[in-house]
Formats: structure tokens, sequence, C-alpha cells
């Protein structure tokens, strides 16, 4: 099977580099940009005939869709590129893979949710209720792939990290060890998803879809939700990734979430409820701090 990853360069993308050595799959990893040691293919995912030449030449049969505009502070302001990389480009994907008669496998977020009060873990079928322009932009780009109809995996995920990239366990990690006082929020639930195992996942329905290939339409379409097991606040997250590091000298204090300006309201409550991909693909989904811990250790190691 050919499988073509955009964003190869991003926190997930590289991710999806290391899972590939594991698979018997021929995999192209694309992106805007090139980025030092690894080889990556130039392509724009926002450019329809581009999209269309490259499925065509390397008869991909799978796209895994890592690329998306993620500031949700600057999304407030950059509107239309944000629409462009998270609605226009996987509405090309999805109709270059109906054309090919392949599989889309669309990362979205739990930032579709947001806006009604949640205390129980959101459910796929749940209305979404984007908050800002970010979730908005994810969710239509989720309804434009359900409109044109081509086989498809969404899969929303949360607070992601990993040892590449930006991310929040960076920059805490930095911010304990060099600050004697942090004010984390307290305010916002979620559960952290270490982007490897999100690669994992993938995997699985990569495999999962490859025994069913054969098919016109593959019977596990749909959206799923993935990220660790377990909940904690910011805060929380702060305090454990602290205490890993050995940061101990330190004073986290917890704070409410209007006590940092900020353009758009972030979703107060966004557990997701994984029993849906847990039971299609037999996933085994670890803690979120056992993940945080081998992440952690992957760190040192890479250093």
């Amino acid at each position: 099977m050919n499988i073509l990853v955009t964003g190869a360069n991003g926190q997930l993308g590289n991710e999806m580099r290391i899972i590939s050595k594991e698979t018997g799959y021929d995999f192209l990893f694309t992106d805007v940009v090139e980025a030092e040691g690894v080889e990556t293919t130039l392509l724009d995912i926002t450019d329809a005939e581009a999209v269309e030449n490259i499925v065509r030449k390397h008869q991909i049969d799978c796209i895994v869709n890592c690329a998306a505009y993620t500031n949700v502070d600057k999304a407030e302001s950059d509107v239309d590129l944000c629409r462009k990389l998270n609605a226009t480009a996987p509405s090309i994907l999805a109709e270059a893979m109906k054309k090919a008669g392949g599989l889309l496998v669309q990362v979205s977020t739990d930032y579709v949710f947001g806006g009604d009060p949640y205390n129980t873990p959101c459910r796929e079928d749940q209305k979404g209720t984007p908050t800002g322009v970010y979730g908005l932009t994810k969710l239509e780009g989720e309804e434009s792939i359900k409109a044109i109809g081509c086989k498809h995996v969404i899969i929303r995920t949360a607070w992601l990290y990993s040892e590449f990239g930006k991310n929040f366990v960076k920059t805490m990690l930095n911010l304990t060890a060099t600050r004697p006082q942090l004010k984390v929020v307290f305010d916002q639930a979620g559960t952290p998803t270490y982007a490897y195992d999100l690669a994992v996942a993938i995997k699985a329905v990569l495999e999962d879809y490859t025994a069913e290939k054969s098919r016109n339409e593959y019977s596990k379409t749909g959206v799923y939700h993935f990220s660790n097991e377990g909940v904690c606040s910011w805060y929380d997250f702060t305090k454990v990734i602290a205490e890993l590091a050995g940061n101990t000298t330190c004073d986290i204090q917890p704070c409410h979430s209007d006590e940092f300006s900020s353009p758009v309201k972030r979703p107060a409550y966004s557990v997701l409820d994984k029993t849906k991909i847990k039971q299609a693909f037999g996933l085994k989904i670890p803690y979120w701090i056992d993940s945080l811990k081998t992440c952690m250790v992957n760190m040192k190691i890479n250093k």
C-alpha cells in the first residue's frame, strides 16, 4: 500500500516517520518546507492540481493528513489562511482520494467542542460547538470530507505533544527550570496525547484498512476520538512535567483562565470518549502519565 503523509515535519508527521519503519507499506512524506536530516517531498496541499498529480504519479492508496493551522490565538486574525489549511485543504485531499478510490485519514481536534458546558467525555456524535476560528475551521474540514464522500477516518485528538517541534511539554520544561514561580490554568480539563501513541493508532487504522482495501466502501468510515487515557488540567499536567524533570524549585500555582488575555475562549472541558476507536480497532491506550514519562526519556536520549 502506498501512503502519502502531509505535514511530515511536524509533531505527528515525525512520529509517522518512526512508525512507518514498523510496516511493510511504502510511505511518501510531504511538507511545504524541507527539514534537515529527513527526506521530504515538497507539496502544497491547498493546490488541487499538485495533489492530484502526486496521487496519480505515486499511485497513492491512502493519505494521512497531519498538516494544519494550529496557532489558536493567531487564527482569530488570520482567518483566511486558517480556513485554507484546515477546511479547503482537507476537501482537496478528500476529492483526490475519492477519485483514486483511496482512504483519507484526517486528524482533527477537541476544539470542535467548547461552546456548551460539558462535564462528561465528548462523544463522536455530539454536536460541534467551537468557540474560535481554529475549532470552527477544523469542523468545516470534517464536514467537507463527509460531504465529498470518500472513504475516511477522522480522528479528533487533544493536547498533542512529542519530542519534535514546539509544544506544551517543552515549554513547561523550560519555564519550570528557569522561573521561581509559574501560574498555570486549572479550570480547563482534558487529556494530553503523546503524538507517538496517536501514530500507533493511525497504523492500526491502516492495517485494518489493508484487510478491506478491495472493497468500494470502508466499513469503518467515520469519526473517532483518540487521546491518552485519564483526565487532568493544564496545572496538573505542568506539575507532573516538573516532577518528572526534577524541577523542584519552581513554585507552580493554579489560576483561572481569565487571568490570561486571549482572543479566543478555549474549551473548559474537552475530555474525549475513546470507546468507539478502542472497540473498532482493538486499541489498548496508555495512561497519560506513562506516555509522558516515555516521551521525556526519549527527549533525553535524542539530545
